[in-house]
């Protein structure tokens, strides 16, 4: 009979046994968890150009049978997370031959890309080859004018640039008052170097000198009082003109470091209409967001807005950015073009994220060619205006060529309390979206304008180089009402005023006068000779939010420097104004030529870390090759 309620002793034996599905349950579960450990790991590794071993920003990286991937940073490098189920990287870049590696067991993969000849090889445009126009736009380099290959083929352009009547020599006298809006564009250099770099000189309108003399950067002193940019002045004598001077305004943005920047509200609105299929367009696009993409913080939101018959939503507002990176890739283009609606559902899409004291901004980016609903350019920057008053920013990138619609999108950044810059390459793509992020989206000042005072009794007459359609009426100066330009954080500005002084007896500028008032006498008062001012500059702006302008103001007085103490943003900005006067074939260049151009220029080059002013000296020997085998023919 067995007995209840008895405890049977628990022996060493029985113990062993029971500890042993104990073990076996631990083993197992660690060997799975070393397993899923071994089936994901981290691949990194650097993508170059084959030939000059240069890193390649904006690669597209994917796994093989996947939407998973990632895209190379400034430096080329990248990163992605592999499983043991992956066969392969596919590395896919605009103009180069996609390239497929399989996947080992290296945690670095290094990858250098070859340009694809087949694509580029015998395909000829007006200027130069297919070949070597693709590669300059990849990098992003002057193109070489002693292998050109021309062509009678026609080419159906329907670019359109807005007409600018120069900026003429107004008397003193008659006109003491000089009223401009600030321009951070710099849309036009880039846009030139695509004329260039195709072999052919640009429209004399696309050549907005405000615009390239601005491309560059400068080295003025970071700002230290209650306003937020410093204002730094030269004058000297005017290189092409020996008998008149030449002066230089530079103002200096504040430079907020990035972590300090507020929280970001960004909506991309791209166009994916049919005209944007080809290389320079949608895949550039694509290659460049995907750069800014990588700059974001945590803070940082991002939607995406696409139109192309009709608009729609693609992304809503995240800070997922492996979500933005999948959005971007799986962008393809097709059908027309409804510019107004895309407009619309993006500005929707900002206010219904909209950040108190942060940065609130639409980036278009486009050809301009809108077809499709509100088109013409009136009714557009009539909307953009309205959409402005959300306190959302535009910012308007350029894309392409053949229907480039510069004119229009101009304006609408204008119009939208933003900025335009044409993206023309890669590089020109990491320079808007890397290197200059700060001041491409974060706005430091809005509606600044200047006004100069001109003192007669020292000044004959002047001209301001260039800002044709930047130009105020005076009485706009004080008038908070009106809109200017706005400025980002680091951003610099340079504007170029040439001056015929009062005691000069030269006749050859041409200086356009009116007669005398009837009714009214223009006298100076007494202080006007003596004193040794030249003019004084007034500057007004608003804070981000604000709806009040504010007042700086500075005295230039009639002190020039000689020409071996003026500074390298003088000489440098003077040689890109004398620049594109000869391309403008203005009546005002005097005795400016390629060879001035380019000793100012090379005198000036200082550090120049990004390389831009070298690029520019190579352009400039473009061009003035070019002039020399037209001028034998």
């Amino acid at each position: 009979m067995e007995s209840c309620g008895v405890l049977h002793p628990v022996t060493n034996q029985t113990r062993k046994t029971m500890k042993k599905p104990i073990y076996l349950l631990i083993f197992s579960f660690l060997l799975i968890a070393s397993t899923t450990i071994a089936q994901t790991r981290t691949i990194t590794g650097k993508v170059t150009d084959f030939e000059t071993a240069k890193p390649l920003p904006g690669v597209t990286v994917t796994i093989k049978g996947t939407n998973k991937g990632t895209a190379t940073d400034k430096d080329g490098n990248y990163k992605l997370q592999v499983s043991a189920k992956d066969k392969a990287l596919i590395f896919k870049y605009i103009a180069y031959i996609t390239k497929e590696v399989p996947i080992k067991q290296d945690s670095v993969v290094n990858v250098a890309l070859e340009v694809d000849n087949a694509q580029l090889e015998e395909v000829v445009v007006t200027g130069y080859s297919r070949k070597r126009m693709i590669l300059g736009k990849i990098a992003g380099i002057g193109a070489d004018v002693q292998n050109m290959t021309f062509s009678s083929a026609p080419v159906f352009n329907t670019e359109e640039y807005q007409h600018l009547p120069e900026s003429i020599f107004l008397e003193a006298k008659k006109n003491p008052l000089s009223t401009f809006s600030i321009d951070v564009d710099n849309a036009a250099y880039s846009n030139v170097r695509r004329f260039i770099n195709d072999g052919k000189l640009p429209p004399a309108d696309a050549v907005r000198i405000e615009e390239m003399i601005n491309y560059f950067d400068y080295d003025y002193p970071q700002p230290t009082g209650e306003h937020p940019f410093s204002v730094t002045t030269e004058l000297g004598v005017s290189p092409w003109n020996k008998d008149n001077l030449l002066l230089h305004i530079g103002l200096q943005g504040k430079e907020i470091p990035t972590d300090n920047l507020p929280a970001s509200n960004i909506v991309f609105l791209i166009d994916v209409s049919g005209s944007m299929m080809s290389q320079d367009k949608l895949p550039l696009i694509k290659s460049g967001f995907k750069m800014l993409v990588e700059q974001l913080r945590p803070q940082d939101k991002v939607a995406i807005v696409v139109y192309a018959g009709a608009a729609g939503l693609v992304l809503p507002s995240t800070n997922n950015k492996t979500k933005m990176l999948d959005a971007i890739e799986a962008l393809e283009a097709g059908g027309a073009t409804a510019g107004a609606a895309g407009i619309n559902l993006a500005y929707q899409e900002a206010e219904k994220h909209f950040i108190k004291g942060g940065n609130n901004r639409v980036i278009l980016a486009t050809d301009g060619d809108f077809n499709v609903g509100v088109s013409s350019s009136g009714e557009l920057e009539r909307l953009i205006e309205k959409k402005r008053e959300t306190g959302v920013f535009l910012t308007v990138l350029g894309f392409g060529t053949g229907n480039l619609k510069d004119s229009r999108m101009e304006q609408l950044a204008n119009k939208g309390n933003g900025n335009y810059a044409y993206i023309d390459n890669i590089l020109e793509a990491k320079k808007v979206f890397v290197n200059e992020f700060g001041g491409t989206l974060f706005t430091i000042a809005k509606d600044v304008k200047l006004q100069l005072e001109f003192n007669p009794a020292h000044v004959k007459a002047y001209r301001l180089i260039g800002y044709e359609n930047r130009a105020l009426q005076n009485e706009d100066f004080n008038n908070d009402q009106k809109d200017a330009g706005d400025m980002g954080s680091g951003h610099t500005v340079t504007a170029l005023y040439e001056i015929v002084p009062a005691t000069s007896k030269n006749n050859k500028t041409e200086l356009q006068t009116i007669d005398d008032l009837k009714y009214q006498e223009t006298k100076l008062n007494n202080k006007a000779a003596a004193t040794n001012e030249l003019l004084t500059l007034k500057l007004r702006y608003k804070e981000p939010a604000g709806d009040q302008s504010k007042l700086l103001q500075t005295i230039v007085t009639t002190q020039t420097l000689a020409p071996e103490k003026l500074s390298d943003n003088y000489k440098f900005s003077a040689a890109v104004a004398a620049y594109g006067m000869l391309l403008r074939d203005s009546k005002f260049k005097g005795s400016a030529n390629y060879s001035q151009v380019l000793e100012l220029a090379q005198q000036a080059r200082g550090k120049d870390e990004d390389g831009n002013r070298g690029e520019f000296v190579k352009l400039v020997k473009a061009v003035q090759l070019m002039d020399a085998r037209a001028s034998k023919k």
